[in-house]
């Protein structure tokens, strides 16, 4: 089973563009005086170093130091900042309230039901009231559900895709409700496309905490 740790150290998994949610997510913050931003499981970088240029004070998170690492080069190379922690996704090592804002994009899934739920509690604790997080999710549509070995309901490791032998949770509405009941969801959005006639689909999710 590969360790994210090696897959960051191949091009294919270090992407350079930030994401159009994600860029539509900083403009809305910026609508609303948001400026602490923490993104969680940060990777190599894209969203770091996009939300740094934006002028938001970014704080990143991230398992692997691989990843980290090319963060940290990127950052100096663009004359940028941010500060960047080694950590899972169980724990945020933050104080409560800290962040206007917390972005999970193509992340959150990586560990069983359990594991998000806690990740969940977490992002709650640590955004300040009224602070907004957009949060990605698998859909049970995209053609790698059911693909590999189930560990649980709706959690496999995936025997298919680049990253095969991760840890992949697939999520419908009724789970989504469930998953997100101490939050205000503001959108629910359902974003598919297809590679190689292979249909890649993920909700993503904004909500605020009250």
């Amino acid at each position: 089973m590969p360790t994210w740790n090696e897959l960051f150290t191949q091009e294919e998994f270090r992407w350079k563009n930030p994401h159009e949610q994600v860029v539509a997510f900083a403009a809305r913050l910026r609508g609303r005086g948001a400026r602490r931003m923490l993104d969680l499981g940060c990777g190599a970088g894209r969203h770091v170093v996009y939300l740094a240029k934006q002028g938001f004070e970014v704080f990143g998170m991230d398992i692997s130091e691989n990843g980290l690492e090319h963060t940290r080069q990127w950052l100096a190379g663009e004359g940028l900042t941010a500060q960047l922690v080694k950590s899972d996704m169980a724990h945020v090592r933050y104080a409560d309230g800290f962040f206007d804002a917390v972005l999970c994009f193509y992340v959150i899934y990586h560990q069983t039901l359990a594991g998000m739920r806690g990740t969940i509690a977490e992002i709650y604790r640590v955004l300040r009231p009224g602070g907004f997080a957009l949060i990605s999710l698998q859909s049970k549509r995209g053609y790698r559900y059911r693909c590999g070995e189930e560990i649980e309901p709706d959690t496999f490791i995936s025997n298919v895709g680049a990253d095969a032998g991760m840890l992949h949770h697939y999520s419908d509405l009724t789970e989504i409700a469930s998953l997100f009941e101490r939050f205000v969801v503001h959108k629910v959005e359902l974003e598919e496309s297809l590679h190689d006639g292979n249909r890649h689909s993920h909700w993503q999710v904004l909500i605020e905490r009250e």
